[in-house]
């Protein structure tokens, strides 16, 4: 059974940095794209951030040179690593594969960040 547990979300000030985990089990996961996602209270899931197998990323506008998201294949984990957050970054994030699809993992607990001005 596919579990993902993402970790390392908090309360931070404008300009701050956290740094995300999501630790995945029963999945290929080195063979999976993977990325991070992002909900806000009253907006649609997005994707901020994607990692193939072979390391190439692939970001949204809003975080481009703000966030980072890197992987480990060897202890199937993935990580963004956050850096000028600004209140708008305020979300529950998750990790998930992608592209995610209704036959697709379930979704984690997510982790919540919120970025106070």
């Amino acid at each position: 059974q596919v579990r993902l547990v993402e970790s390392g979300g908090g309360l931070v000030q404008a300009g701050g940095s956290l740094r995300l985990s999501c630790a995945a089990s029963g999945i290929f996961f080195s063979i999976n794209r993977m990325g991070w996602f992002r909900q806000a209270p009253g907006k649609q899931r997005e994707l901020v951030a994607s990692i193939t197998s072979g390391g190439s990323t692939n970001y949204v506008d809003s975080v481009k040179g703000r966030f980072t998201i890197s992987r480990v294949n060897a202890r199937n984990t993935v990580y963004l690593q956050m850096d000028s957050l600004k209140p708008e970054d305020t979300a529950v994030y998750y990790c998930n594969v992608v592209p995610w699809g209704p036959s697709g993992p379930s979704w984690g607990q997510g982790t919540q960040v919120t970025v106070s001005s």
